[in-house]
């Protein structure tokens, strides 16, 4: 069985890809891939990845995780998401970017070692990823927060070696929340590894929560009247039906940090640019890009 952990990351997806996954359970699950829900396994492998310490699970153990997520140990592939998979949202950003999320990632990898396992992840620039995050925290202010770390110096590219580094074996998807709209069948093949042939349902809801109603309905229209021939296409009529019927409030971001100033904000969203052409270039990443 090959074991894909959706890794989020906080404040991207938002649980939008897994609910559309299970929503498609009964159409995944006839190739073999299949979709449990989450509290049959986040707090389970969170408790059984403490009680291992790092080490491999035995196989009666390894049986009885598995038994107690899913009833099918045959299946082909199983989609486990959770974004505390890297760590909770009040320490997303102690000494970097999930600092420890390359050791938490091979830790939940012991409890199933013998089998292969990919790691899928949606980045978000810096600039608005740490407000959001922050918000998403509770009791601490922002010195406490950010613990010392120059917001100047986070780096995704540092987690993705380190996750790299710890789980060489691993191969890791990456994509920027940013442009999830324009990928989201992209994202969705790449998660569950269904076949062309597999027609999920309501996988507009991305798109339906920052687009007007009009703009759907006529986008459906003129999909239905003139198929994309590809996803390049397809991005190309989404990127045009969105530049004309996006609803401000839901793409607009402002961000509100004090102390923070517009060129501070510039500077990050520059060294964004930069780290993901780094990102791209790395060995055993495969990078979504519009």
């Amino acid at each position: 069985m090959r074991i894909v952990y959706h890794l989020g990351a906080h404040c991207t997806d938002e649980e939008r890809l897994l609910r559309c996954l299970l929503k498609n359970r009964d159409v995944l699950a006839a190739e073999g891939i299949i979709v449990p829900g989450p509290a049959k396994y986040r707090t389970l492998l969170r408790d059984t990845a403490m009680t291992l310490k790092g080490q491999a699970a035995p196989a009666e153990m390894q049986a009885s995780v598995l038994g107690q997520i899913t009833s099918d140990a045959q299946a082909d592939r199983m989609i486990l998401s959770w974004a505390n998979f890297l760590g909770y949202a009040q320490g997303a950003l102690r000494r970097g970017i999930y600092s420890s999320g390359g050791e938490r990632m091979r830790a939940f990898c012991q409890i199933f070692p013998e089998a292969e396992a990919e790691f899928h992840i949606a980045i978000r620039n810096p600039a608005t990823f740490v407000p959001a995050v922050f918000q998403k925290q509770n009791g601490r202010s922002y010195d406490e927060f950010m613990n010392g770390v120059n917001v100047e110096t986070l780096r995704w590219s540092t987690l993705i070696e380190n996750l790299r580094d710890t789980n060489p074996n691993v191969p890791i998807t990456v994509w920027c929340d940013e442009d999830t709209p324009l990928l989201w069948p992209e994202v969705l093949q790449a998660v569950s590894g269904h076949s062309a042939a597999a027609k999920l349902t309501d996988t507009d809801d991305l798109l339906a929560s920052i687009m007007s109603a009009d703009g759907m309905k006529r986008m459906n229209a003129y999909m239905e009247m003139h198929p994309p021939p590809n996803p390049e296409q397809r991005r190309r009529v989404v990127s045009a039906f969105l530049a004309k019927f996006a609803l401000p409030e839901e793409i607009s971001v402002e961000i509100e940090m004090e102390g923070w100033s517009e060129d501070l904000v510039a500077r990050m969203t520059v060294a964004y640019d930069l780290d993901v052409s780094r990102i791209i270039a790395m060995d055993g990443v495969t990078f979504l890009a519009p």
